[in-house]
């Protein structure tokens, strides 16, 4: 299981302090919830945050865009030092191409799709991208309860990438805790997200510790 903290939770005014404290337990990547107060209602990380999370830590930065338009922030996220890039099905017109752009600028690819919205959709890129967001709360909002129904979804792209040799992994992002996160990776799923259950801990190296132990009991 690749793990992935969610900076969207974290306390700003002390997230150099948390981040590498994060990295310091043992955290794999780090998560970053790009929102543009369009395609969500909220906005928060540009470039320049990116950037300065790049100059914190040696972690691989997985940058999710919920945001319109999201080719024409593709070049800027990745100079900043986005090593994932992932797009919303919703929200990228040409998916193909967001897709192939993401790779020629050197970054790995996801796609992901809003809760309500047909896993098929995804279905034409599978065999094109590094890696599939599977979203367990609506896009917007940290905090929210996890949508169960995401679990089905979850096994569903696990069943495909075995019967038809896809390589995508398979990321959970929203509302993960130690309840749940046993749950997520026995239906299938190699990166786990948490935000709240790792920076609104009192101690985020134990909270990281918490979640790998779900992992040895799943």
């Amino acid at each position: 299981m690749i793990l992935a903290p969610s900076i969207l939770n974290a306390d700003f005014s002390r997230l150099p302090e948390q981040v590498k404290a994060a990295a310091a337990a043992g955290a794999d990547w780090l998560h970053v919830d790009v929102m543009d107060g369009h395609f969500v209602p909220n906005i928060t990380f540009g470039p320049v945050v990116v950037n300065g999370l790049r100059r914190m830590v040696d972690l691989p930065l997985d940058v999710h865009l919920m945001i319109d338009n999201p080719d024409a922030f593709l070049s800027a996220y990745r100079e900043a030092g986005a090593d994932w890039l992932t797009v919303h099905v919703e929200a990228a017109k040409h998916l193909w191409r967001t897709v192939d752009t993401i790779h020629a600028l050197g970054a790995k690819a996801g796609v992901t799709l809003n809760p309500a919205t047909p896993l098929g959709h995804l279905e034409p890129i599978l065999g094109q991208v590094d890696l599939v967001l599977v979203m367990s709360v609506e896009p917007g909002f940290g905090g929210q309860k996890f949508i169960p129904s995401a679990l089905d979804r979850i096994a569903q792209l696990a069943e495909w990438r075995r019967l038809r040799g896809f390589s995508y992994l398979i990321e959970v992002d929203g509302g993960i805790d130690q309840q749940l996160a046993g749950a997520v990776i026995q239906a299938g799923v190699d990166v786990l997200v948490a935000g709240y259950a790792v920076f609104r801990q009192p101690d985020i190296a134990a909270a990281i510790q918490r979640l790998r132990t779900c992992k040895k009991d799943s």
